[in-house]
């Protein structure tokens, strides 16, 4: 009786083991990136800023992303920063961060996260250098709002692949200057089909890049409160959001 029980005991441990050996461990869940939306402005004012945020609010409802909003220069800093993996500046204007909140912006970047500026981000920080790479330009100037030819010439980033390649849009166009000359530029202005262009055939309008250990993209629409209703554009702005945070 004593040698059945044992047997029988040990077969029972043999099972057991083999049935622990066969168990999968569930797969990590990856938790749901969440960006910064950045609207301070000291200058100009665009009245299609609530537009832009509803914009990106639905974008991360609609494709998994979560999106926080401030106007809030205070929220730059390391403990904040850290649970976004990317920062928009939507719309910003002149002067918007403090030396203290320039330095963790700066090392927030440099940790691999990412950038995205829309519009009037170029028209914000002159005295910082950094953030000129950063953003890619500073603008110059622009003529009245009017409809101009954006011509497509990369299609091999999510921002445009969905794109024409002649994309007729109504828009407030920049003039940009201190051009980064590493940018890797998307989509140009045709200067023939609108008046007031004065960077010539290769005027750049949307590009993207690594810098400083992060990622950075750039669109220069988004003036009106007409571009964050308009199909191509939104798909162009979650485009270069998908890229800034680490999925395209």
């Amino acid at each position: 009786m004593k040698r059945l029980l044992s047997a029988v005991a040990l077969l029972a441990l043999g099972l057991a083991a083999g049935c622990s050996s066969k168990t999968t461990q569930p797969a990590e869940v990856q938790p749901v990136p969440r960006i910064l939306v950045f609207y301070k402005t000291s200058g100009f004012y665009h009245a299609s800023i609530p537009d832009g945020i509803r914009a990106i609010q639905q974008l991360g409802a609609a494709h998994n992303f979560l999106v926080d909003t401030t106007k809030r220069a205070e929220n730059f800093q390391p403990a904040t920063l850290r649970h976004y993996r990317a920062v928009v500046f939507l719309n910003t204007t002149q002067d918007v961060l403090n030396q203290e909140q320039q330095t963790a912006f700066e090392q927030y970047i440099r940790s691999g996260n990412g950038f995205v500026g829309v519009h009037a981000a170029t028209d914000t920080e002159y005295n910082w250098p950094w953030y000129n790479q950063l953003v890619g330009a500073y603008f110059m100037s622009h003529p009245q709002i009017q409809q101009a030819t954006v011509r497509v010439s990369n299609k091999a980033h999510a921002a445009t692949r969905h794109l024409p390649d002649a994309w007729l849009r109504t828009d407030e166009w920049y003039n940009f200057r201190d051009i980064n000359p590493a940018l890797t530029v998307l989509a140009t202005l045709d200067e023939s089909t609108y008046s007031g262009g004065t960077n010539g055939p290769t005027h750049p309008i949307a590009w993207y890049h690594a810098y400083d250990g992060g990622r950075a993209f750039y669109t220069a629409g988004g003036h009106t409160a007409e571009s964050y209703s308009e199909p191509l554009f939104v798909q162009h702005l979650l485009g270069g959001i998908q890229y800034a945070i680490g999925e395209k």
